[in-house]
């Protein structure tokens, strides 16, 4: 059922020109990011070429482009996410789903699958540009895959989160509003840490915040650590996505 739920949500979402949209919109801004880093390796090759430890085309190309691609997610997530639960209890279609033989965890797994299906297209689509050096330089090719896991480990957070927030609300508009101001938050908490907060909070919101984990990877420093907040960050607001509309069918 989950894998019907899924083929379902993937196909809307590939019928509809919104995803397409996004997809050639953030294909021109990203190609455009990836010819700029080029040319900055370019022009800076020779001096990079004497120094000790000198980076390389993944770090100067590759790295900064996942890292760019991170921050445009936060506006892509809300506008793929608001609709999934909201838009389908505003028109009525989720009383329907949830009388069908289908668990609340089914129908919010089916769903998310289906995010991650779309969000991988997107990561391909990212990952062919520095892949399209192989020919003519040496790449890291350990750096350039913790940068695509990395990416697809944030949009699988940035799409549970969504999710949460879209079984929540019943207009699609403020779980978009809602789900960006959530994403934002959590890249950003980290500052309070910096702008003299206590140092138990400061602690607390450094952990909290993405950017102190997904950050590090992209620089090629990959942990299971930061990995693993990813992973528990996602099952959890997956939960309590599930448990959302368990409530609603207990009142119905």
């Amino acid at each position: 059922m989950i894998a019907t739920i899924a083929l379902r949500e993937l196909r809307s979402l590939f019928l509809s020109p919104l995803a397409w949209t996004i997809l050639a919109v953030l294909t021109f801004i990203l190609a455009y990011v990836f010819l700029v880093q080029i040319q900055v390796f370019v022009d800076y090759q020779g001096r990079l070429a004497g120094l000790d430890s000198s980076p390389g085309v993944t770090e100067v190309v590759a790295a900064p482009l996942f890292e760019f691609a991170a921050v445009l997610m936060l506006l892509v997530a809300p506008l793929l996410t608001h609709r999934s639960i909201a838009g389908e209890r505003r028109a009525g279609t989720l009383t329907l789903l949830q009388a069908a033989p289908v668990t609340a965890a089914e129908i919010v797994l089916g769903k998310f699958l289906a995010l991650i299906g779309f969000f991988a297209v997107l990561t391909l689509i990212v990952a062919s540009m520095p892949l399209s050096l192989a020919a003519g330089t040496g790449l890291d090719w350990r750096h350039l895959a913790a940068c695509v896991l990395t990416l697809l480990l944030l949009l699988a957070a940035f799409s549970a989160i969504g999710l949460f927030i879209s079984a929540l609300v019943e207009e699609p508009l403020i779980a978009a509003v809602m789900t960006f101001g959530a994403l934002l938050l959590l890249k950003i908490l980290d500052w309070a840490s910096s702008a003299g907060a206590a140092e138990g909070s400061g602690a607390l919101f450094r952990y909290v915040s993405m950017s102190g984990h997904y950050q590090p990877m992209l620089g090629g420093r990959f942990s299971s650590a930061d990995a693993l907040y990813f992973v528990i960050g996602t099952a959890l607001f997956l939960a309590l996505a599930a448990w959302r509309l368990d409530s609603d069918r207990l009142q119905r």
